[in-house]
């Protein structure tokens, strides 16, 4: 898994080149004092060993423009991508590693 922090400006670029590798995507929203942010952060760590998974990591406070697009409220919020076209969650909150890696391989 690679974990990759993204702003504004490189956004689209990033997330199109993680797309062409054939990975699937974790946008992970997140806000520097957020402690569930942190707990998801350490669920997610738990899947770092696999190749076939990038971790897009948007902070909402200083790209917020990306925020806006995806309609992120609360923080965390997760989307998953399976690939460019097929969204697998949007979901906000902790989620236990387990369950994203179920998601995952669906």
């Amino acid at each position: 898994m690679a974990l990759i922090e993204v702003e504004g400006p490189e956004f689209q670029s990033v997330l199109e080149e993680e797309f062409s590798k054939g990975n699937k995507i974790i946008l992970k929203f997140v806000s520097p004092y957020c402690d569930a942010c942190m707990a998801l952060g350490f669920e997610l760590e738990d899947i770092e060993d696999r190749d076939d998974v990038s971790v897009l990591e948007i902070d909402c406070v200083e790209s917020g423009e990306i925020a806006e697009i995806y309609d992120v409220m609360e923080v965390p919020t997760m989307v998953i991508y399976k690939n460019k076209e097929t969204m697998l969650l949007n979901t906000t909150g902790v989620m236990m590693a387990q369950d994203i890696e179920n998601i995952i391989d669906e």
